[in-house]
């Protein structure tokens, strides 16, 4: 398996964050899932144990620097490393309404939660690391979004994007690679009551080049490679999940 025995760590347990700790619990890792509900966390890692992976569900508030640092130490005093990390929060992005109109605190919380999210998590994990180890971001940078109002979300992206890029500059000579993985929007994670929810999804499809969007599981096969020994030249670099939808 390609994660065999890696001790992955998993920062929040919806959509994307679940389909990238059950992927990881497919190739044989060690998976702690953390999330602010605890019992979210938890049922994601009965999930995966019900399927023969191996997975321990804990509460942690990824924006808290003593909630990350305590919800580490105990994965460290269990496990004794930590090979991979991979956060995916709630960032409390507002959209729909114009940047000119918006205010500066629904504009800010996005880019402050993906930014200190990320820090806190990478700052905690990167002790514990090996030779070897992985972090891995969600989102990569884009085009503005055309015709509509995305708040300051796509602007957290780029700000994460410019951590990456300085983190696996700093830390790549201690062994530690850091890598984005972006998707172009997965049909799965529209709720099945949102009043568009097909509509979206034939115009998520229709924007590949392929006709298939991605799927949760699509997702996280690539985040169980781009973690695992195979990917070990891969650094400083952008993983297109799209099927063409995004162009590199």
């Amino acid at each position: 398996m390609l994660l065999d025995e890696k001790v992955c760590v998993v920062y929040g347990a919806g959509s994307i964050g679940g389909a990238v700790a059950r992927g990881f619990g497919a190739e044989g890792a060690r998976v702690y899932v953390g999330n602010r509900t605890g019992s979210k966390a938890e049922a994601l890692a009965a999930e995966i144990q019900g399927t023969g992976g191996s997975a321990r569900g804990l509460e942690v508030d990824a924006l808290d620097e003593a909630s990350v640092r305590a919800f580490v130490d105990a994965v460290v005093a269990e496990a004794g490393r930590i090979d991979v990390s991979f956060n995916l929060i709630s960032v409390g992005d507002v959209q729909g309404t114009p940047l000119v109109e918006m205010g500066w605190d629904d504009f800010m919380t996005p880019i402050e939660a993906a930014v200190r999210s990320n820090f806190l998590t990478v700052k905690a994990a990167v002790p514990h690391m090996p030779r070897g180890g992985a972090v891995l971001f969600f989102g990569g940078e884009g085009d503005p979004v055309p015709n509509y109002s995305i708040g300051g979300f796509q602007i957290g992206l780029h700000a994460v994007e410019a951590m990456r890029r300085q983190y696996a500059s700093e830390l790549g000579k201690a062994g530690v690679r850091f890598v984005s993985l972006r998707t172009g929007g997965v049909p799965e994670s529209i709720a099945a009551d949102f009043e568009e929810a097909s509509e979206l999804r034939e115009m998520l499809a229709a924007a590949t080049l392929t006709g298939r969007a991605a799927t949760f599981e699509d997702v996280g096969a690539v985040a169980a490679f781009v973690a695992s020994d195979k990917a070990q030249t891969m650094t400083a670099a952008t993983v297109n999940v799209s099927a063409g939808a995004l162009i590199d």
